[in-house]
């Protein structure tokens, strides 16, 4: 017989399902622009551990994407020129890859050309940031820790050098 905590579990499991897009709004609704930031970790493909938490007094890019995805293999140049130009003023990108660890060689191969940490994304699943089912998708998180841009709100995603400007610019020339 089931308990009553595992039949909610799994109506909720079956509701998230079955609303798809939807449920995946209510995750971004509860991602809320000035408000802190869910704590991000990204297990490097380096053994190293970096924590959103240890970062306060930077700006931190939350970028998510995969090798099969052409549009993330198309920003991703441009997000890693644009880390290494501004590393100075502190900003810190952090690359989520969703490949699986079946295509290693290949994740490699791509954070080999990166100026910025990749590490493989262990489930869809990432915690208050919700399911990514879109990418390239990715979140900005001002210098006092707090989300400053939502990925899932963003029509048009992609990072453009006037979309880094716009978003990002603003909180480089704020004092740390």
């Amino acid at each position: 017989m089931l308990s009553r905590r595992s039949l909610l579990q799994r109506s909720a499991s079956f509701g998230l399902t079955a609303l798809g897009v939807g449920a995946q709004r209510a995750w971004a609704d509860t991602l809320q622009i000035g408000e802190a930031a869910p704590v991000a970790v990204l297990h490097t493909l380096d053994g190293l551990t970096l924590s959103t938490a240890e970062m306060r007094g930077e700006v931190v890019i939350l970028a998510f994407w995969a090798t099969w995805c052409d549009p993330c293999r198309q920003e991703l140049p441009l997000l890693s020129r644009y880390a290494a130009a501004h590393a100075a003023q502190g900003l810190r990108v952090l690359g989520f890859c969703l490949d699986g660890p079946d295509r290693l060689d290949q994740v490699r191969a791509v954070a080999d050309t990166l100026a910025f940490p990749v590490g493989l994304l262990p489930s869809a699943w990432f915690g208050a940031y919700g399911r990514i089912w879109r990418i390239p998708v990715s979140f900005v998180i001002d210098r006092a820790g707090r989300l400053s841009d939502n990925g899932w709100k963003d029509a048009h995603p992609a990072w453009t050098e006037q979309r880094l400007e716009r978003v990002v610019g603003p909180l480089l020339k704020a004092s740390p």
